[in-house]
């Protein structure tokens, strides 16, 4: 208690040039910035009530959609991501995309065939997100051995990155509507993989390349392509066990991996187009399929590892 008070004092007579050493003080919203690349890069970080250094939390990091930002990913008008970490008890980091916007609106991710700005002048958005996982790290109640990466779209396929290249630091990753379109990856050590994806996908299709909307990004890897890469890379039994079916939607899972809990998950709804299941489009109108919840899925799946 007086680790964490001293801490908000500190906060509080500091100000904005210590938000920028990426001290969390306490249970709330906390907002960070750090200069990498030559460029200023933001974060968020929620920490849920019943944060205590005597008692170390996981971690998620949750990867916002191309174009999107920080902030659009927080809202729980369209992801629910906040309510799930106080409700669960995990802190979630949520990352801004390489912008050239100052406040990191129209954001992408160098997921490497995608996305935008950040692919055409790759940017080191791995780098960027080790330094945050290095702040962390270093922090009282921050559990390092429980950190794991999830996102959306753009997002999904930085988090098949960073499973690339940083299988030591993420234990699994859940991608929604994003499938892997990495250029590289040899990971040293296996990664679970939760992929969830609509069949009806009209801008990243399932069976590969690009929407109408989506032609001049690039054309994207196919969802069975992304998972077959990933069971093999991972060691994995080649046939999956149906460990859930419920009308609109089913989950497929690959066991039999190689170290111990290592899973790779496939969860497929038939109906929600390019959307975060159990939630709601940022822009324009209409949701995601109400089959599944991917928050909660997400965090089932995370919290079993």
């Amino acid at each position: 208690m007086r680790l964490v008070l001293l801490l908000s004092l500190a906060w509080a007579w500091l100000g904005p040039s210590h938000a920028a050493e990426g001290t969390i003080s306490g249970p709330g919203d906390h907002s960070f910035s750090i200069e990498h690349g030559g460029k200023t890069r933001l974060y968020r970080v929620h920490v849920p009530p019943g944060f205590s250094a005597d008692k170390p939390m996981p971690v998620v990091f949750a990867l916002h959609g191309g174009g999107g930002s920080m902030d659009i990913q927080a809202d729980d008008r369209f992801y629910g991501q906040i309510a799930k970490a106080d409700a669960a008890g995990y802190v979630v980091v949520f990352p801004n995309g390489y912008s050239r916007f100052r406040g990191g609106r129209l954001a992408t991710w160098n997921a490497g065939n995608c996305c935008g700005l950040a692919r055409d002048e790759n940017a080191d958005d791995v780098g960027f997100i080790r330094e945050i996982v290095g702040r962390l790290s270093a922090q009282p109640g921050i559990d390092p051995k429980r950190f794991y990466a999830s996102g959306m779209s753009n997002g999904a396929m930085m988090s098949y990155r960073l499973a690339c290249e940083m299988p030591e630091t993420f234990r699994a990753i859940a991608a929604v509507a994003g499938t892997d379109n990495t250029r590289n990856c040899q990971p040293a050590s296996p990664v679970s993989v939760l992929h969830i994806h609509a069949r009806d996908d009209e801008l990243e299709l399932f069976d590969g390349g690009a929407g109408r909307k989506s032609r001049a990004v690039t054309s994207f890897v196919s969802v069975p392509e992304s998972i077959s890469k990933w069971v093999q890379l991972n060691g994995c039994q080649r046939t999956p066990e149906r460990v859930f079916e419920a009308p609109g939607a089913y989950c497929e899972a690959y066991t039999g991996c190689r170290g111990q809990g290592t899973e790779v998950k496939l969860c497929v709804t038939e109906t929600g187009g390019h959307s975060w299941p159990g939630g709601a489009k940022p822009r324009g109108r209409g949701r995601g399929s109400a089959a599944i919840s991917a928050t909660d899925l997400i965090w089932d799946f995370f919290r079993a590892r």
